[in-house]
């Protein structure tokens, strides 16, 4: 992952302007969208890019016309662009309907070259889609499962016990690069090199990562690693930077006439075009935020704006929770390796009726629940109650911090009278 260095200030009036669903009200107050880990907004430019390709050049691939030349074309363009967004090469990009279902089809490619009793390690701290998969694969093809224990109290991973997991059997280590639930972000190149030491492979889930940071597919140096543009303003596609020497290695299922080369063998049936497209486009965004004369430098910059403006919007939101009697927050506070997504119970409420209420009165939309990130909430003792978690774009602002903890402040103090 790079160091954030940029000098870059988001001009966050203007990038409120590109995104329409920001004029709808609710009880006549603009809704302040803070649902952002579950899924982000899309601006104009992405949803116009998709339209132009389905009006204009729509068709599917490799034929002798022009659409469909143009969507050769297209596709191409957006592997680069979504290289630039993870550090790796065009040829190292694979598109899929979502992170989780190339998880899984990755998982089972990867599992033709296990043998049983060989072992796979994954932690309580990630999404289930970068656990489940590898434990379906673990009990198919009879592997051993290591999970590696979550610290519930600071909301990170015992290093000492995922070290302790790893050994000479170990041929994979599934990592998340953020917490979706908590928004602790893991010290993943110190996962690599003890994962490289008893000679594993690494599989990287950096869904809630991406939004907020500059990512390095090619120095971290992990085999593969995913994301989902609808985390960072595209639509829902998915999105896997795989190793290009693992790209042709890996025996995965595929149709007899498919390609035999290239990324494309790791694609199954007929892509999302217009998704495509628009991933790009989503990345296009994110570069205009950013200086520097190439794409990538131009992601990393503007990325690098996304996240010093997210330290300073969690920070204001974190401590004005703090202050608020009656409220527990989870994970690792400001001034830690961390997005800017907070995690919070408001006493025995449950997280859904605390939602609910945020809506109603103040027009916040929170998510609430386990996110998916079921094992964490359990060891947290939230199965029941379940967490509020509340996400900042690049288009949130101060006002709508404020107002989000002056509800949660009424919620509370209902809750305590």
């Amino acid at each position: 992952m790079n160091g954030v260095e940029t000098t870059e200030v988001l001009d966050v009036a203007a990038l409120r302007r590109m995104f329409p669903a920001l004029e709808r009200e609710q009880a006549g107050r603009p809704v302040a969208y803070f649902d952002a880990p579950g899924g982000t907004q899309v601006p104009r430019r992405v949803v116009e890019a998709m339209e132009e390709y389905l009006y204009r050049h729509n068709a599917n691939t490799h034929w002798c016309y022009p659409t469909s030349a143009e969507t050769d074309e297209a596709l191409e363009r957006a592997r680069a662009a979504l290289a630039d967004l993870l550090g790796c090469g065009a040829g190292e990009v694979v598109f899929g309907a979502n992170m989780t279902t190339l998880t899984f089809h990755l998982a089972r490619a990867l599992g033709r070259t296990l043998a049983p009793g060989d072992e796979v390690v994954v932690t309580e701290l990630d999404h289930h889609a970068n656990i489940d998969p590898w434990l379906d694969l673990a009990r198919e093809r009879g592997l051993v499962a290591r999970v590696v224990r979550l610290v519930p109290e600071t909301g990170t991973l015992d290093w000492g016990d995922l070290e302790a997991k790893l050994s000479e059997r170990t041929r994979l280590v599934a990592i998340g690069l953020a917490s979706n639930a908590l928004g602790t972000v893991n010290d993943v190149p110190r996962a690599i090199a003890a994962a490289r030491s008893v000679g594993a492979s690494v599989f990287v889930d950096a869904v809630h990562a991406v939004p907020s940071r500059p990512v390095d597919f090619a120095a971290l140096g992990c085999d593969l690693l995913a994301c989902s543009a609808y985390k960072f303003y595209g639509p829902h596609v998915g999105v896997v930077a795989v190793r290009r020497d693992l790209i042709d290695e890996l025996p995965a299922p595929r149709l007899l006439p498919a390609a035999e080369e290239g990324a494309e063998r790791l694609e199954t049936g007929t892509l999302d075009h217009e998704g495509i497209v628009g991933a790009a486009a989503a990345v296009e965004l994110l570069a205009s935020l950013g200086e520097g004369t190439t794409r990538r430098e131009r992601v990393v910059s503007g990325l690098g704006a996304i996240h010093r403006r997210g330290e300073e919007l969690v920070t204001r939101l974190w401590r004005g929770l703090a202050e608020i009697p009656g409220v527990r927050l989870h994970g690792p506070p400001p001034g830690e390796p961390r997005t800017a997504t907070v995690a919070f119970t408001v006493g025995d409420t449950a997280s859904r009726a605390v939602a609910a209420a945020l809506a109603e009165s103040e027009a916040v939309f929170v998510s609430h629940g386990d996110f998916y990130a079921q094992t964490l909430v359990e060891r947290l003792g939230l199965a029941h109650q379940g967490l509020v978690r509340a996400g900042c774009a690049c288009t949130t602002t101060e006002e709508e911090v404020d107002r989000l903890l002056a509800g949660v402040r009424r919620i509370a103090g209902e809750a305590m009278s």
